[in-house]
């Protein structure tokens, strides 16, 4: 905001120094040029994750490829050494992200723009050479987002493009080599729309040079006088404190344990293997920071519905149970409930039938299985047990 408002009354002076008696007699003139540089822009990763996070993933790493060459090139017209008109085409590169995510996958952004502006330039000459301008104008952007997803990650629209309209203001400053031939440094930001609903800043750091056609020698420039007595700078108030960061939404790490490795089949008693498997995943717990642990048991469509219930909610009392009082978990973060055949992993095509036998138990095991969700922590391994 503060550079807004620098560009703002910089702008202001330099017009009312074109309606002065001076600045209505220098001559006009046409130019054109181009600049090459660097341009930067700001990719939310925040944003990015909360995304994959509604979509049930968990990011576990960014990388960010926020920097590229830019370029552009112009044309105006200097109605006096105080004020131009500038159009010209812009192209501020290639920008993307790498998001690796749980359950494996990865997510793959990249976006192209370009586009057309249109700016208001003002001018304060130092000397007959140097100059400091400011700029603000218009552009019509062209954003081009790709998409592509690995592993669980899969990406509906891939290729989604975007054209709007939007602003842009920056600052330079330029040495003329002679009366045709000049050279600009400049810093200028491009506010651009995304094609996914995203706006954001991209940033061009660029020198260039500019050549210029027609028009005379301009005249001197005026010496300024400086005032007898000082003058008191204004004051100018601090700024305000930024407000805090966001808090982070909560992490949830979700453990499979199959029922078969933690219990005798049809039991709802630990045995020894199941209990060194919850050993370990207590293990991770110790010092770590959550919120709740919920545990859900779940059984295979075998049986009645009334007993798969029971037989669930026996199982993830057990766990409960155990991880309290090996991990010291206090009983109040813990919820214990049971599901009758909910959320199957098999399919039905591939396990036929409804009568108990052999066959069928072993097809329906991975239905048998007990989940611990915790809400509110980041174990670095998280133990599958198959």
């Amino acid at each position: 905001m503060k550079i807004a408002r620098t560009l703002g009354m910089s702008s202001m002076a330099a017009f009312a120094i074109t309606l002065s008696p001076l600045a209505r007699a220098d001559n006009s003139a046409w130019y054109a040029g181009f600049n090459v540089g660097q341009a930067q822009a700001k990719i939310d990763d925040g944003r990015i994750s909360k995304g994959l996070l509604s979509d049930g993933f968990t990011t576990t790493s960014i990388s960010d490829d926020d920097r590229h060459v830019g370029f552009k090139v112009f044309g105006g017209y200097e109605f006096n050494r105080y004020f131009a008109l500038e159009a010209g085409y812009f192209d501020l590169g290639r920008f993307g992200f790498t998001a690796d995510t749980t359950p494996s996958g990865t997510l793959r952004g990249d976006i192209k723009i370009k586009g057309v502006n249109a700016d208001l330039v003002a001018s304060l000459p130092v000397g007959e050479r140097f100059s400091l301008f400011a700029r603000a104008g218009l552009i019509y952007a062209e954003a081009k987002d790709s998409f592509v997803g690995t592993g669980a990650v899969a990406v509906i629209r891939s290729e989604p493009h975007k054209r709007d309209p939007n602003y842009k203001f920056g600052l330079g400053a330029r040495y003329n080599f002679s009366r045709s031939v000049g050279m600009r440094v400049e810093a200028e930001r491009y506010r651009i729309n995304d094609a996914v609903g995203n706006t954001g800043d991209v940033d061009l750091y660029s020198v260039g040079l500019v050549f210029r056609f027609g028009g005379e020698a301009p005249p001197p420039a005026p010496q300024v006088v400086a005032p007898e007595e000082p003058v008191a700078a204004p004051v100018v108030a601090p700024p305000p404190p930024p407000p805090p960061p966001a808090p982070a939404p909560p992490v949830r790490t979700r453990v499979n344990f199959s029922a078969d490795s933690l219990f005798t089949f049809d039991k709802a008693v630990l045995k020894p293997a199941g209990v060194r498997a919850l050993d370990a995943f207590a293990a991770q717990l110790r010092g770590a920071r959550y919120e709740v642990i919920n545990v859900t048991g779940y059984t295979d469509r075998i049986g009645s519905h009334a007993y798969n219930m029971k037989l669930s909610m026996r199982r993830a009392d057990a766990v409960k149970s155990y991880l309290v009082a090996s991990a010291g978990i206090p009983a109040d973060k813990v919820t214990a409930r049971g599901e009758d055949g909910s959320d199957p992993v098999t399919k039905p095509d591939d396990c036929k039938g409804r009568r108990r036998t052999p066959k069928l138990i072993a097809c329906l095991q991975p239905d048998r299985r007990v989940t611990v969700e915790v809400v509110g922590s980041r174990l670095e391994e998280a133990p599958v047990q198959e």
